[in-house]
């Protein structure tokens, strides 16, 4: 019996009006993940006042961190990237590169930390947001190490397939862009914060990393698992 029922050229059971829809808001989501990561970072480079103190730099450097690692990822996103025509491989080129200053601004975030702290002679990794970030770090370095595997899978010490690394290499991302999330979302209630940003717009700053971070997450999921028929 004939349906009445147009369904996409993905065949994934939507009728043409909801997979416009959901295509069109699916381009309206990672379009504002890249202007609210975009303006997340700019507002805490200009909030941090870089240059008046050693720990002035820390935020500004971990800032640029989350963008870089943002932006990695989306990159490879179908709906809104400024290189959809390229290739894949100069998305991976582009995305190593993004990757590479994530662990640059992480190191030099790190450094400008640490030389505050000894220049006040207050005691490392005393707070929660500290040990959040050292863990965020450590995930960061392990996931470049997972990332090399997947450029060269045929190392001798590999004895796993290109798509099971590949499929480590997205799970870790997950969990590396998770930690991420949650470290910034400290940095909300340490002292330096709370005294710069408060109200309304401590609230607002709150919640604004969680958007790119459903966004990006989202995208992570569907691009690491095989696609779904959904059937009624």
């Amino acid at each position: 019996m004939r349906s009445d029922v147009e369904y996409s050229p993905l065949g994934d059971g939507l009728g043409m009006r909801e997979y416009w829809l959901y295509v069109w808001l699916r381009r309206a989501a990672v379009m504002a993940a890249h202007v609210t990561g975009l303006g997340l970072t700019l507002t805490i480079s200009l909030l941090s006042r870089p240059g008046t103190s050693l720990f002035s730099w820390h935020p500004v450097c971990m800032s640029f961190y989350c963008l870089c690692m943002t932006e990695g990822v989306l990159l490879f996103s179908a709906e809104v990237s400024p290189f959809c025509c390229r290739s894949l491989r100069f998305k991976v080129r582009l995305h190593w590169l993004c990757q590479s200053l994530v662990l640059i601004t992480a190191a030099t975030g790190l450094g400008f930390m640490v030389a505050s702290k000894n220049v006040s002679e207050r005691p490392h990794l005393a707070t929660w947001h500290s040990l959040l970030g050292i863990s965020t770090l450590a995930a960061t370095v392990l996931q470049a190490l997972c990332g090399i595997c997947v450029i060269f899978p045929k190392l001798p010490c590999l004895s796993s397939s290109l798509s099971r690394l590949k499929l480590y290499h997205a799970t870790c991302g997950l969990v590396v862009y998770l930690l991420a999330t949650l470290t910034v979302i400290s940095a909300m209630f340490t002292d330096w914060f709370q005294a710069t940003v408060k109200g309304v717009a401590w609230w607002a700053f709150l919640l604004l990393p969680l958007f790119p971070a459903l966004v990006v997450m989202n995208q992570i999921i569907n691009a690491s698992l095989p696609p779904k028929k959904i059937t009624s």
